[in-house]
């Protein structure tokens, strides 16, 4: 079971990635609130982007952070220097002990215990 994190779903959009898809629509694939807001949030979104994104997210399912993941995200973002954003996807994961979908492997590496992968090939 894995979490996606927000560029998987960005580059889903893509004729060239349009393999992602499979991967967002598999049983096994979670998706944060946080990433919803990072997507859908995005100032240059146009219209049909936005469209594909909000469709995406109304049938994958969304974890919604709690007290307990924001504690976490708190501390690997001391810890290991992350974004807001990535610090929540990641405290998410190893409260849901998920792997962490991504194409940005290095935001992810300083965090011990965490599992990622590249699913673009």
């Amino acid at each position: 079971m894995y979490i996606i994190d927000s560029n998987i779903i960005i580059y889903s959009y893509q004729e060239e990635f349009k393999y992602l898809r499979n991967i967002i629509a598999n049983d096994n694939a979670f998706v944060s609130e946080i990433s919803r807001v990072e997507v859908l949030g995005y100032h240059k979104l146009s219209y049909d982007e936005g469209l594909y994104f909000q469709e995406l997210f109304e049938f994958m399912p969304m974890i919604l952070p709690g007290k307990r993941t924001f504690d976490k995200a708190i501390e690997i973002r001391r810890k290991y220097n992350l974004k807001l954003g990535d610090s929540i996807i990641a405290a998410t994961a190893m409260e849901y002990q998920l792997s962490i979908y991504t194409r940005n492997l290095e935001d992810f590496e300083r965090v011990i215990d965490l599992k990622c992968s590249n699913p673009v090939i």
